[in-house]
């Protein structure tokens, strides 16, 4: 699971962000337990170390998007735009290949994958990326499945790019979705799906503004995408409210669409807490305290986001009296398939009764994977 983050939105920098925060952000996107995100364009070089460092997989796209890019195009695309898609490709490949957090080349977004021009734009996208670097894996999102899905040039990628939107861009629920992914994974019963987009925005005039409809659409689409074994992952858009021409909030430099766990200027919101444990792949089964001595069941999902976990620790602080942190212990978690359980000890030698015991499970990397608190 991921998250995708919008550059260019803190109207202090715009495009020019400096170094120290694209790296806040990225740190974030880590403590988001983000493992494959996407971009809409390639990115500063910044953003490709930090992942390449890191830990973050990423597909980078060319910015071709809409289907209003075709309109009124015979068969093919017209001269000029197959151009320009072509020499975008050939120097973003020329530029990032190298860099190892790149699995995916985005070829294209939203450009409504069943209309000829479009379809033959993406195809011709496709031969060149895999004269380029064979190795790599092709794809693009599509907002085109919803019908007839055998006719998408999304079934010529290496896998299925389906944006999911059911209760914010388009009416309808979750179980709407659940209808949705089924017709796609019947179209193509050999290939995975990645939701390359979900979320919410208050962007109609039916939607409210809010961010209690965003946790609502979190909860209820990741049981849907959970229940589908050929779901691959989810990326949820997105990370930050970010800011755009065509924004239906603010005005001037604060012209933005609402769409993020966090706003502008990366202050959290509820739902950036609900997406961390949504993406997390392990969560709390029990915990108990004797005596300061705490009894914890830790359990790895079965299901998206799912993986084998290595050189994890758990780590527990004692806060005392005035919230003071006095203690500190780690155990060593084993090696975790998923769908398993674990049970761990961890004692304190405090003889007092703790304001707060806070615990994390930690990355190899050194990031928390999840946290979780005792209270008496």
């Amino acid at each position: 699971m991921g998250v995708e983050r919008m550059a260019g939105s803190n109207p202090e920098f715009g495009m020019a962000e400096p170094a120290d925060w694209i790296g806040r952000d990225h740190a974030d996107l880590k403590h988001l337990n983000c493992i494959f995100t996407r971009v809409h364009w390639p990115q500063d070089k910044c953003v490709l170390d930090y992942c390449d460092r890191h830990g973050i997989l990423m597909q980078t796209e060319v910015p071709a998007w809409g289907s209003d890019t075709f309109q009124g195009m015979g068969p093919q695309p017209d001269a000029d735009i197959m151009e320009n898609g072509l020499e975008q490709l050939r120097e973003m490949i020329a530029r990032d290949r190298n860099h190892p957090c790149l699995v995916v080349w985005g070829l294209c977004n939203e450009i409504g994958g069943q209309d000829p021009p479009a379809s033959q734009f993406a195809k011709h996208m496709l031969r060149e990326a895999k004269k380029l670097d064979a190795g790599r894996l092709c794809s693009y999102a599509s907002n085109s499945l919803d019908s007839t899905p055998e006719r998408d040039v999304a079934g010529l990628m290496d896998f299925i790019e389906a944006n999911e939107y059911f209760g914010t861009w388009a009416p309808g629920s979750a179980e709407d979705a659940a209808g949705y992914l089924e017709g796609i994974h019947a179209a193509f019963p050999d290939k995975p799906i990645v939701i390359s987009e979900y979320g919410y925005c208050a962007c109609t005039e039916d939607r409210p503004e809010g961010d209690e409809p965003r946790m609502e659409i979190l909860r209820t689409h990741d049981l849907v995408i959970r229940a589908r074994e050929y779901i691959a992952g989810a990326i949820f858009f997105c990370y930050n409210d970010y800011r755009t021409h065509v924004g239906d909030r603010g005005m001037g430099v604060l012209k933005q669409r609402v769409h993020g766990v966090v706003d502008v200027y990366g202050t959290k919101k509820q739902s950036y807490e609900l997406l961390r444990r949504e993406s997390s792949p392990i969560e709390l089964r029990s915990l108990e305290n004797h005596l300061n001595n705490f009894q914890v069941i830790l359990g790895t999902r079965g299901d998206v986001p799912m993986y084998r976990l290595r050189g994890y620790t758990l780590r527990g602080t004692f806060y005392g009296q005035g919230d003071i942190p006095v203690e500190h212990q780690e155990v060593a978690i084993p090696e975790l398939l998923p769908a398993s359980l674990a049970r761990f000890e961890l004692k304190f030698t405090q003889s007092e009764v703790p304001v707060c015991i806070r615990f994390d499970v930690i990355r190899p990397t050194g990031f928390s994977a999840l946290s979780f608190d005792w209270r008496p």
